[in-house]
């Protein structure tokens, strides 16, 4: 199996070779369909460290400001995610249209992506999850990653033995964060949640420390709903990965994370964001409680664009990933073309399942 590093070395030249050979602009009227929907997490000029396996959920503020200057170069309009449903029922090829969303709720989206996205003048939507503002959520990966970056030796039970693993230089500590988050993303979440508890105890790392200090709280989200650019939208309660869980504890998960949310900030939410969002994560049972639940539009992590067949799956929108460990214009060009996704947007479209 390819570690991160690899996979992420081959995408990387994946990019190159479509931009290499202009296909990111003679196969874009075929490939971007109607728009796209963009995904953002962590906006922040810090470059990471040596040992940085969550890297991927975080970019510049000047690539987020080269995102926006390659979108307009390339003829998208950004727009709100209210206006999805419309333009999809439109059916209307161009302008193709794009929409910036930023999942979980952190503050460097307020002090340094804000800032670029006021200059540009554009609409943006932010999914919070309502544990993080309380700042008592479980920022699980974060918190995995920081007590890895701490320990010595991770000693955790990994599958169906104990594991003991160096974690001394940064490569060691890659490897250790990558083994036992391949393992835990398989196994129940109640599970995860207790092995990354007991390695933060080890570490000296506080219940809920990571929330607090990465997350927006509800008085500065009230402060932020003053901007008329930003939309919320609802990320759950806790962030669980709804599709391990039994049909009530997601309909609470999901109902309780807009209620709250709606409380807060005295507004409507119609919008939802899947944590996670991948097969694994939420599937047709979650794009159904959704839908029966009123929300207007849903979001994965599947990655593709947008096509008029997308009207009838508003509870199951593909997304593009905007990828810290690929901040170059290679990988920007391919991923707005939508080139990369071309033989799963013409020969599936879809993926509701």
């Amino acid at each position: 199996m390819l570690s991160s590093r690899n996979r992420h070395r081959l995408f990387e030249a994946g990019f190159r070779a479509v931009s290499a050979t202009g296909a990111d602009r003679w196969l874009a009227p075929a490939a971007c369909g109607l728009g796209v929907i963009l995904t953002f997490h962590h906006v922040s000029p810090e470059a990471p460290g040596p040992y940085a396996p969550n890297r991927l959920l975080s970019i510049t503020p000047d690539f987020l400001d080269a995102t926006l200057r390659e979108l307009d170069a390339r003829g998208f309009e950004v727009v709100g995610l209210d206006e999805v449903p419309e333009r999809l029922a439109a059916a209307r090829y161009r302008p193709p249209f794009a929409v910036l969303t930023f999942d979980d709720g952190y503050r460097d989206n307020v002090v340094h992506a804000r800032p670029v996205l006021a200059r540009h003048g554009v609409p943006w939507t932010l999914f919070v999850t309502s544990d993080f503002a309380d700042q008592t959520g479980r920022l699980w990966w974060i918190e995995l990653e920081r007590a890895i970056g701490r320990l010595e030796r991770v000693r955790v039970a990994v599958g169906p033995r104990d594991v003991d693993l160096p974690a001394r230089s940064p490569q060691e500590k890659a490897l250790a964060f990558e083994a036992v988050y391949r393992d835990l993303r398989g196994g129940s979440e109640a599970r995860l949640l207790d092995r990354i508890a007991a390695l933060c105890a080890e570490a000296g790392i506080a219940p809920g420390a990571v929330a607090r200090e990465l997350c927006l709280s509800w008085d500065d989200l009230r402060a932020l709903g003053r901007d008329p650019a930003v939309t919320f939208g609802a990320h759950t309660r806790s962030h669980p990965m709804l599709a391990k869980h039994g049909i009530e504890a997601v309909a609470r998960e999901v109902g309780e994370g807009r209620e709250r949310l709606a409380a807060e900030l005295a507004r409507p939410v119609r919008h939802l964001s899947y944590p996670v969002g991948d097969p694994t994560s939420a599937g047709a049972r979650e794009f159904g409680l959704a839908r029966d639940l009123g929300f207007e539009t849903a979001v994965t992590t599947r990655p593709g664009h947008l096509f008029p067949d997308h009207a009838g799956h508003l509870h199951a929108l593909p997304r593009v990933s905007v990828n810290g460990c690929h901040q170059s214009r290679a990988a920007l060009s391919g991923l707005l073309s939508g080139v990369p996704f071309l033989a799963w947007n013409r020969g599936r479209r879809l993926n509701v399942a």
